[in-house]
């Protein structure tokens, strides 16, 4: 069987930048483990799939190891692909996941996609956390499925060199680390090896959690956000109580076919 592939940059204007993921259009459900093995040998931190369903698409992700309930950047890929790439008409995608029903619609630059809030209650972190990054214990950290650690400044979040051996014990979908920024309003940085990514480039989800924290502490519901990762990605968010708007843009790599 044959099947269309796009490989887009998410959160960035150019090529190179942002986060790559795959995006692969289906006419029906694959089985899991053959969706799984596809983005295994994609190796990116997430490849996703949708099939058109009804009035809404069916969208799920997957990272190498396992799929996940709520990915940003893939899901901004997929917009990406259903606009620009496929002549989706509206303005507006509906999208049908594990976490509910998601939108995503065009913006004046990109595309604004709305998801729900995730608060975070804060929390004593096991050692481990802070050993594997590096840090001092004294930092504030916050829990949800992932961990959320509050630094002093962008320079210490840049700074950060993980052990991920140790840090692929810590029991979360990941670790957030996060701090206010010097020509944004926060940046902040994502790891993973839980699931198979020890550092992701830009990670839409993460700013579900990010952003109600930030929107508190700098009181003022739009901000401007960046993930320093190696290949950088900018958003624009805002928080909307139970929901979070987050815009980014998006460009694409590749485009091919794919045989299973």
């Amino acid at each position: 069987m044959k099947f269309p592939i796009f490989q887009v940059d998410a959160f960035t204007d150019h090529v190179f930048g942002g986060n790559p993921a795959a995006v692969v259009p289906l006419s029906s459900w694959l089985p899991v483990e053959t969706m799984q093995k596809i983005a295994m040998e994609n190796n990116l931190s997430e490849t996703a799939f949708y099939v058109e369903e009804h009035e809404a698409f069916g969208l799920r992700w997957f990272t190498p190891e396992v799929e996940v309930d709520l990915c940003g950047h893939a899901t901004l890929a997929t917009a990406h692909v259903l606009f620009s790439e496929l002549g989706f008409a509206g303005n507006e995608l509906k999208f049908d996941t594990k976490s509910g029903r998601l939108t995503v619609k065009k913006a004046d630059i990109g595309y604004s996609m709305n998801f729900p809030t995730d608060d975070m209650p804060q929390v004593e972190a096991p050692p481990i956390l802070f050993q594997a990054l590096g840090i001092k214990r004294t930092s504030k950290t916050y829990r949800s499925d992932d961990y959320m650690v509050v630094l002093e400044s962008e320079e210490e979040v840049a700074a950060l060199e993980p052990d991920f051996r140790f840090l692929k014990e810590v029991d979360a979908r990941g670790i957030i680390v996060t701090a206010p920024g010097e020509n944004v309003d926060f940046v902040s940085r994502f790891f993973a090896p839980q699931v198979g990514i020890d550092e992701d480039p830009v990670t839409g989800s993460a700013h579900t959690k990010t952003t109600p924290y930030w929107a508190k502490e700098l009181g003022k519901s739009e901000l401007l956000a960046r993930q320093i990762s190696k290949r950088v990605g900018d958003l624009t968010v805002r928080h909307l109580g139970d929901r979070v708007e987050i815009e980014g843009q998006a460009v694409t790599f590749l485009r091919g076919e794919i045989e299973v």
